[in-house]
C-alpha cells in the first residue's frame, strides 16, 4: 500500500480508502448500494487491512445511522489499527435542529456517530455539505472546540464550492481555527469538473481530495457498453437520477478507451480507471466500496503497477469535456495558459 500526506497535515493515509455506504442497507438509495451486515463487515475490513487499507469512511446519513453502527461492530477490538472518516451535515429527519452545521447539530452530530461507532474520537470529520445559513466562523469555531475537547482530530470539508472551501480557510486563518486539510469530492474518468477550480485550489491551499465514486457512479465498472442496455442487477437501475448526470457518449469514449487498456495490460476496467485517478494532482486518496469480497479483492488490484504516459494521454483525451467560463480560456488560449497553467 502506498500512503499519502493529507493535505496539509501531518495525517498519512492510504492511496485506496473503505468506504462504508454498503454496510447497514436501509432506505430506498442506500438499501441499493447495498446491506452488508456487522458479520460480513469485519470480513470486509479483515481484507482491507491486510492488504493496508487503514481508512474507513462513513457518514451519519448513511442508511440512516446503520452505517456508522455496522462499521463501529466490524471495527471492535482494533481501533488503534486504523482511522475512522465520517461526515455530518445533511438532513437526518425533520425538524430544524436535524440539519446544517450550528454549534448545536454539530456536537450533537458528533456525539451521536460517537456512540453509532463506539468509538472515543473521530480521525477525520468532515461537513457533508456547506450550511448556507451559519456563519462560517460560527461552524468553525464549534470544529475548534470539538478538536480541543480531543473528539475529533481533524477537520475537513465535502461537496463545497470553490469560494465555499475558500471563504472557510480565510476564516480559520484569521480566527485560528483548524484548516480544512481534506475536501471529500466527487472525480472520476467521466466527471472531471473537480480539475476547473477545486484542484488548483487545493494544490495551492494544502486540501487533499478525498475522492468519492470514482467509478461514476458504477458506470466504470466494465459491465456498461455502447448499444448495450443496462445490466440486470445494477444500482443505476434504482439511483442513476440521485448521482452526478454523465453524458451516454461521453461515457461510451471513455469506455472504448478503458476497453482498449485493459487489453493491453491485463487488467480490469474499474483497476484501470481508479489508477488514473491515483495520478491526479491533489489526490489524497480514493474511496472504494464494495458489496462482496471479490468487488473489494479487484478494487485494491488498482494498485502496484501504473500506466504508461501514453495511456493515460489517451484517458485524458476520452474524457475530457470543455469547461464551463472563466475556466475556458486558460485551457485554449496561449495568453491565459501562461499566467494560468492548469493544475494537470
Amino acid at each position: 500500500m502506498e500512503y499519502r500526506r493529507l493535505g496539509a497535515s501531518g495525517l498519512m493515509v492510504p492511496a485506496l480508502s473503505f468506504g462504508a455506504g454498503t454496510f447497514g442497507g436501509r432506505g430506498e438509495l442506500f438499501s441499493a448500494w447495498g446491506d452488508t451486515d456487522a458479520q460480513q463487515a469485519r470480513r470486509m475490513v479483515d481484507i482491507s487491512l491486510d492488504a493496508g487499507v487503514t481508512l474507513f469512511d462513513t457518514a451519519d446519513v448513511y442508511s440512516d445511522g446503520a452505517s456508522e453502527e455496522v462499521l463501529g461492530e466490524a471495527i471492535r477490538g482494533r481501533r488503534d489499527q486504523l482511522l475512522i472518516s465520517t461526515k455530518a451535515g445533511l438532513p437526518t429527519g425533520p425538524a430544524a435542529a436535524d440539519a446544517g452545521t450550528g454549534r448545536a447539530r454539530l456536537i450533537k452530530a458528533v456525539e451521536a456517530s460517537l456512540r453509532r461507532l463506539g468509538v472515543d474520537h473521530i480521525d477525520l470529520f468532515q461537513l457533508h455539505a456547506f450550511d448556507a445559513g451559519t456563519p462560517v466562523e460560527e461552524t468553525l469555531a464549534a470544529l475548534d472546540d470539538l478538536v480541543r475537547g480531543g473528539k475529533i482530530r481533524y477537520v475537513g470539508a465535502s461537496n463545497f464550492a470553490g469560494w465555499q472551501l475558500m471563504k472557510s480557510l480565510a476564516a480559520a486563518d484569521k480566527h485560528g481555527f483548524p484548516r480544512y486539510v481534506a475536501h471529500q469530492v466527487y472525480y472520476s474518468l467521466v466527471g472531471r469538473d473537480y480539475e476547473w477550480e477545486l484542484m488548483p485550489l487545493g494544490v495551492d491551499q494544502g486540501v487533499g481530495a478525498v475522492v468519492w465514486s470514482p467509478l461514476g457512479w458504477g458506470r466504470l465498472t466494465g459491465k456498461i457498453r455502447r448499444g448495450q442496455p443496462l445490466p440486470e442487477g445494477s444500482r443505476l437501475h434504482k439511483t442513476a437520477e440521485a448521482g452526478p448526470p454523465v453524458d451516454d457518449e461521453l461515457l461510451y469514449d471513455v469506455v472504448d478507451v478503458l476497453d482498449e487498456i485493459a487489453a493491453e495490460t491485463g487488467r480490469t476496467v474499474p483497476q484501470i480507471a481508479l489508477n488514473w485517478l491515483l495520478t491526479r494532482p491533489s489526490v489524497a486518496t480514493v474511496i472504494v466500496g464494495a458489496r462482496n469480497e471479490e468487488q473489494l479483492t479487484q478494487n485494491l488490484g488498482a494498485l502496484g503497477w501504473s500506466l504508461t504516459p501514453d495511456q493515460v494521454a489517451r484517458l485524458d483525451k476520452a474524457s475530457a469535456v470543455t469547461p464551463p467560463y472563466p475556466y475556458y480560456p486558460y485551457y485554449r488560449l496561449p495568453d491565459f495558459a501562461r499566467l494560468n497553467p492548469p493544475a494537470v
